[in-house]
């Protein structure tokens, strides 16, 4: 015990983490981003030691090294399975003429919403999460990429619900106010509208000044030329107060409210129409299949609340409780994105198990084209397809 008091004790490193040269005016610079300035030219040995030091009670809890390999690990996976499986939703609604109707085109674009966070939305958000230096519009380009896929999607689910609505309480008149082309004009309308709210921000409400202050200098405006001029994280460029006034109370909870209301509606219609008359067997399976198909889209609606709700949850925490979010370790957003992204995967499982003609579909076209099997049963579906399928789902 005498040998250890009586030891050298070298002194502590400045940097954020623990790490660099006695550099205070650059180290305080730094610390008003809220991240470590890490920099592997200057720094190479750092990439093995750093950790999560996040302050909490529960202290480090892993590198973050092994989180980030972790981290890019599971959304390469998750974008496979999303690109595979939505790609396979959008051929087997071109492949299938009894799947070319109003409802299913909504949930083409949807698809194609969940194909694009595939290809590009999950490579951005790796990329952005890495914290490389950047120009700040490129980053701020990358993190609002998957806003406006987010804002689409929304979009394409309301879409379908209102579709839904129509078909239950004006059924009749349906096929003439719902058509295939008024759905195609409203999927692009959509799409303009989510790419306008995605991109808000560059407008000007971002983090421009931010951002960029660490590279001025200490009150003489003088500019850093060794500084990086933004490091890409995604709360570095977007404010949590777009995020969560604009974003979430604006235009993501307001749509998720509308769509429960809706869906609550078609069950109270759906379920008086039962009570109310003695139908035909006819109308009485074609209501039932209404209320089957309405279940099936609650429940993909659902599924994407459940996903999503936690990552504005912890936004509205950064926002209004700011010390305690100082304290919220980096696992814990890296699962929320990881949850949010892998909403995309789910809709193609839920079309497959809800859908027998989605699922005979998705069967004839991987023995087909993945597994190169002549399709013995022929045909383009199967028997009474065209009834079923003219309900979407």
């Amino acid at each position: 015990m005498g040998a250890a008091h009586t030891q050298a004790t070298p002194p502590a490193p400045s940097g954020a983490h623990g790490l660099g040269g006695a550099d205070p005016a650059r180290d305080a610079r730094c610390r008003r981003c809220g991240h470590a300035w890490r920099r592997p030219s200057d720094y190479p040995e750092t990439s093995a030691t750093l950790v999560d030091d996040t302050p909490g009670p529960a202290g480090p809890a892993m590198p973050l090294e092994t989180q980030d390999a972790l981290y890019v690990a599971l959304e390469l996976v998750i974008a496979a399975l999303a690109v595979a499986g939505n790609v396979l939703v959008c051929a087997a609604v071109g492949a299938s003429s009894a799947l070319q109707t109003p409802t299913n085109y909504f949930l083409v674009s949807l698809a194609a919403a969940d194909v694009a966070v595939g290809l590009f939305a999950i490579p951005f958000a790796i990329t952005i999460s890495l914290g490389f230096c950047t120009d700040f519009h490129s980053c701020l380009f990358l993190a609002c990429f998957v806003l406006v896929l987010t804002q689409s999607s929304i979009f394409s689910l309301l879409a379908v619900a209102v579709d839904r609505y129509l078909a239950i309480r004006v059924p009749l008149r349906y096929k003439s106010l719902v058509t295939g082309s008024r759905a195609r004009g409203i999927i692009a309308l959509l799409w303009v509208l989510a790419f306008g709210i995605g991109l808000t921000p560059f407008l000007g409400w971002n983090s421009k000044d931010k951002a960029t202050s660490n590279c001025t200098g200490s009150g003489d405006g003088s500019v850093n030329k060794s500084c990086c001029p933004v490091k890409c994280l995604f709360e570095n460029v977007v404010p949590m107060s777009y995020m969560v006034y604009f974003n979430f109370f604006g235009c993501v909870l307001p749509p998720l409210l509308i769509m429960m209301v809706i869906y609550i509606k078609i069950f109270m219609v759906a379920c008086r129409q039962l009570q109310r008359m003695e139908l035909m067997d006819h109308s009485r399976t074609t209501l039932q299949r209404e209320i089957h198909a309405a279940k099936s889209l609650a429940m993909i609606v659902g599924i994407f609340a459940l996903c999503w709700l936690p990552v504005h949850a912890i936004n509205c925490v950064t926002l209004f409780h700011p010390a305690l979010a100082k304290e919220k370790p980096k696992w814990l957003m890296n699962v929320a994105i990881l949850l949010s992204h892998a909403n995309s995967v789910v809709n193609p499982i839920v079309y497959a198990y809800r859908n027998r003609d989605f699922r005979y579909t998705f069967h004839r076209i991987i023995s087909s084209y993945v597994l190169c099997q002549s399709d013995t049963k022929g045909g383009s579906g199967q028997a009474g397809a065209q009834s079923a399928l003219s309900l979407g789902l």
